[in-house]
């Protein structure tokens, strides 16, 4: 059977099994698989590796997209131990970008360093172009509420990029806020 509708997870590659980042994106995961969604992550390590974990531990699927950075020195890369059912090779970091925005029917950010902030740039702008059609942004942490103020702050916001986006606290309230914005996946036969 497959499910019709995916969640794609974006956040720090390094961080550790017993970071809470780590064990936040582990639960939540499982807790969408749970429910039928697909996980979809970078195959990378961090809180790509416990997404995908996290929807195998209850027997959910999941979707990674890899590229093969070439001249990169300062990327993370694939992960041998992120073991995904279906991989996706990009042919560079853009395009991985844009087809994680693409797969995903929400989009789960959870705290990370500049690829994290580039992913989430790129899906917040396309969340307001497209605004009305967008893919909710779920923004997990309460430090986003800052981030988010000095944003609105300090920049030219318009009210459609403040309605995009939704901060949660816990795994529970990730799904509860999925399953409000895009309803719960059908099963196809």
């Amino acid at each position: 059977m497959e499910q019709t509708k995916r969640i794609t997870f974006f956040g720090f590659s390094e961080a550790a099994a017993e970071d809470e980042d780590y064990k936040n994106a582990y639960q939540t995961a499982a807790l969408l698989a749970k429910e039928g969604f697909v996980i979809v992550d970078g195959a990378g390590p961090g809180v790509m590796r416990a997404a995908t974990e996290g929807a195998k531990s209850v027997g959910g699927k999941t979707i990674g997209v890899s590229f093969n950075p070439k001249g990169m020195t300062n990327f993370e890369g694939r992960d041998p131990g992120n073991l995904v059912d279906r991989e996706i090779v990009a042919p560079d970091y853009f395009e991985r970008t844009m087809k994680l925005i693409e797969l995903g029917d929400a989009l789960v950010f959870f705290n990370g360093g500049t690829g994290t902030i580039s992913e989430f740039g790129m899906a917040w702008g396309l969340a307001r172009l497209f605004f009305g059609k967008h893919k909710p942004l779920i923004l997990f942490g309460s430090w986003w509420h800052e981030i988010m103020e000095a944003f609105g702050k300090n920049m030219h916001l318009r009210d459609q990029e403040i309605r995009v986006y939704r901060i949660v606290n816990t795994p529970e309230e990730t799904v509860e806020e999925i399953i409000k914005t895009i309803g719960r996946p059908k099963m196809l036969a």
